[in-house]
């Protein structure tokens, strides 16, 4: 979905609604424990989320300001990623954010590998396993600024989830709200 050599091809924004259905349904089928409650993601956890993603959104603004008196390439990669947004509907997009990929993504990456590479691993083994993942995902997309925004977010939602995994629904919140305020609200 990332990579250049398919961007011309596929609708990233579809391809990633339909792999994160299918991730969390995989997720869900081998492991229906540990995802928590529905009333969790109405809960207090929710003011927990929002506020989790402000602060991430904060740490994004910060660190696109430095990576742009860092790196003279940082802009033109940053813009690549908003590109991906060019002929589709915000408003859709918006929704797959928040109804769908982000979800998904929270869920399989830390409710369901996190988790079990932390039973396997121990939990810093897991963790430094699941983070690694998460980010060289990115790989593909050839984009440092990417890949290094995988790492930030994979790093934070991992270690919330390390400390106190019951936490799962509000890291679910902050994902799905943070992808909306960076991709669409309040871009960088």
């Amino acid at each position: 979905m990332f990579s250049p050599w398919t961007s011309g091809s596929v609708n990233f924004w579809v391809t990633m609604t339909c792999a994160g259905l299918t991730l969390t349904a995989y997720a869900f089928m081998c492991d229906r424990n540990g995802f928590g409650k529905p009333s969790d993601y109405i809960s207090s956890q929710a003011l927990l989320g929002l506020g989790m993603a402000v602060v991430l959104w904060g740490v994004f603004w910060v660190g696109d300001k430095l990576s742009q008196l860092l790196f003279s390439f940082a802009r033109g990669q940053v813009n690549l990623i908003y590109g991906m947004k060019d002929g589709s509907s915000a408003i859709l997009i918006a929704l797959a954010l928040l109804f769908v990929i982000g979800p998904a993504e929270e869920f399989f990456w830390r409710g369901f590998v996190q988790r079990r590479l932390m039973e396997r691993f121990g939990e810093w083994g897991g963790f430094a396993l699941a983070l690694s993942a998460y980010t060289f995902i990115h790989i593909w997309s050839f984009n440092f600024m990417l890949i290094c925004a995988a790492a930030v977010c994979g790093f934070c939602w991992g270690i919330v989830y390390k400390i106190k995994p019951s936490l799962l629904p509000a890291l679910v919140i902050s994902h799905a709200l943070w992808d909306v305020a960076a991709f669409i609200i309040f871009p960088f």
